[in-house]
C-alpha cells in the first residue's frame, strides 16, 4: 500500500481501565471495574462530583462521562465508584507512549490516553496496517494490562473516526473508499468537531447523518455555522489536511482553574485560591521558557452564573508573584460579593521571547530576582515533589491546596497529583 498511513490509538475507558488494572496487580483485587457497573467518581465532599470515566456495564445505566455522581448513583444505586488518581493516570500515560515509540518515531500524544502515529513506509518493518496495528494493541495489552482501540486511515481525522468503532480491543480501517459505507450512515452527532450546539442547527436544517452533512449545500451551512459549518463538512467528506505532529505546537494560553470545597464569601480567601492558581500556572510558563501579556479571572458563583475580567500587562511575565497581583486587581475589579464556587487565571499572547521588561520610574520591583526566586522553588519541587516548598500563607489551610487546579491536557506537568487513598475503601 502507497500513500500516508495513519493510526489513531485510543485507551478504552483510560482512567477505569488502569484503575482495574492497578487494583488487580498490586492491591490483590479479585474483582475487576470493567466488567461490572463500575465509574471513577470524584469527591462529593470537595464538589469534584463528577463521572471521569465510566465502564462498558455502566453505559446500559446511561451513565454520562462528566454528569454528577450523585445523579448517576440515582440511574445505578449498585454503581461501584473509585477515586481518582492522576499520578498513576500519568505512569500509565508514559508507558503507552513508550511502546508506541517503539513503532515510528512519529508520534503525536493528543491527550492523555490517546495518540496518533504516522505510520507511513512501515510495511517492510511490521507488515501490512492491520497486522502493524493489531501488535501494538496486543503489546499494550500483554505489557500493560489494558486496551485500546486503533483507527486506521490516510489522515488523523478518519482515523480517530475509525477508532471510535466498536469497542473495546479492536482495529477499525475508515479509507477514503471506506466513507460512504462505514461513516456517512451515522448519526450527524458522531462526527468529529459536531458538539450539541452544531446537532440542534443540523437538526433544525433537516441533516441527521454524516451522510447527509456531506452531501448539503456548504454556503447554507456556512450561512448557519459561520466558517464552523465548512469545518465539519469537509470533515464530513472525509477532509483533513493536519499532519502528525511529533513535536507539540506552542500553547496559545496557559491557565488553570478549581472548585473549592466551600462557598467563598471573602475577598482574602478568594485571593489565597488565586494565590494557588497562580503558582501552577507561572509554573507551567517558566517550564516551558515562555512569558504572557494578558491575564483573566474567571468566577462562577453559587448560583453557576458566571464572570470573567481581564488586563493587558505592561510587560510580558512569568513570574508567580506578578500573575498574582494583577489576578487580584481584577478580581477586586470584578467581584460584588455574591459567594463563590469556582475561580480560575487564565493568560494569554504567549511571549517565547519576551523577556526585555522596559523599567519605569515608578517601579523598583527586582523582577530579576523574583525570576531567581521562582526558579530555586521549581528546581526544589522537581527533585523534591510539589509539597517540598510552599508559601506561608498555606500553612494553617486545611481546605486550599498551595497548588490547586485541574490535570493539564496530555499531562505535560502533573499539577493537582492527587494520590488515591484506600485505607477507607475495600478493594474487592
Amino acid at each position: 500500500m502507497s500513500g500516508s498511513v495513519v493510526f489513531h490509538i485510543d485507551v478504552n475507558s483510560a482512567f477505569l481501565s488502569w484503575e482495574a488494572v492497578h487494583r488487580i496487580k498490586h492491591l490483590g483485587a479479585q474483582l475487576d471495574l470493567r466488567t461490572i457497573p463500575s465509574a471513577i467518581g470524584g469527591d462529593l465532599t470537595t464538589r469534584h462530583g463528577i463521572i471521569l470515566a465510566k465502564s462498558i456495564p455502566a453505559k446500559k445505566f446511561n451513565i454520562q462521562t462528566g454528569e454528577p455522581v450523585t445523579d448517576a448513583l440515582r440511574k445505578c444505586p449498585n454503581l461501584v465508584l473509585a477515586p481518582p488518581d492522576y499520578e498513576l493516570y500519568e505512569k500509565n500515560a508514559k508507558a503507552f507512549m513508550a511502546i508506541l515509540r517503539k513503532y515510528s518515531d512519529k508520534v503525536e500524544q493528543y491527550s492523555i490516553d490517546e495518540a496518533f502515529m504516522d505510520m507511513s513506509g512501515t510495511e517492510r518493518l511490521f507488515g501490512t496496517p492491520v497486522i502493524a496495528a493489531s501488535a501494538i494493541k496486543d503489546e499494550i495489552r500483554q505489557k500493560l494490562g489494558f486496551t485500546v482501540n486503533v483507527g486506521i486511515s490516510s489522515n488523523k481525522l478518519l482515523a480517530k473516526m475509525a477508532s471510535d468503532f466498536s469497542k473495546p480491543d479492536r482495529v477499525h480501517t475508515l479509507f477514503p473508499e471506506e466513507i460512504e459505507k462505514k461513516m456517512w450512515p451515522l448519526p450527524v452527532r458522531d462526527l468529529f468537531f459536531v458538539g450539541n450546539a452544531s446537532e440542534k442547527k443540523l437538526h433544525a436544517l433537516g441533516i441527521r447523518t454524516i451522510g447527509e452533512l456531506a452531501g448539503a449545500d456548504v454556503h447554507m451551512l456556512k450561512a448557519v455555522l459561520k466558517k464552523h459549518g465548512e469545518v465539519i463538512w469537509d470533515f464530513a467528506n472525509g477532509r483533513d489536511v493536519s499532519m502528525v505532529e511529533p513535536v507539540p505546537m506552542d500553547n496559545k494560553g496557559y491557565g488553570n482553574s478549581t472548585t473549592v470545597s466551600f462557598d467563598v464569601t471573602d475577598a482574602w480567601t478568594a485571593k489565597i485560591v488565586l494565590l494557588s492558581l497562580a503558582e501552577t500556572v507561572g509554573r507551567r510558563l517558566r517550564k516551558d521558557d515562555v512569558r504572557i501579556e494578558v491575564v483573566a479571572v474567571s468566577i462562577r458563583f453559587y448560583d453557576f452564573s458566571y464572570a470573567s475580567h481581564q488586563s493587558v500587562l505592561k510587560a510580558a511575565t512569568n513570574i508567580t508573584k506578578e500573575i498574582h497581583e494583577i489576578a487580584c486587581k481584577l478580581f477586586d475589579e470584578l467581584w460584588d460579593g455574591t459567594p463563590i464556587r469556582h475561580l480560575g487565571i487564565h493568560t494569554s499572547r504567549v511571549r517565547r521571547n519576551g523577556n526585555n521588561r522596559q523599567l519605569t520610574l515608578f517601579d523598583h520591583t527586582d523582577h530579576e530576582k523574583l525570576e531567581k526566586l521562582d526558579q530555586a522553588i521549581d528546581s526544589i519541587r522537581e527533585k523534591f515533589g510539589a509539597d517540598a516548598v510552599q508559601r506561608a500563607s498555606f500553612l494553617k489551610q486545611d481546605k486550599i491546596s498551595h497548588m490547586s487546579g485541574g490535570v493539564p491536557k496530555a499531562m505535560k506537568l502533573p499539577i493537582e497529583k492527587r494520590t488515591a487513598d484506600y485505607r477507607d475503601e475495600k478493594v474487592r
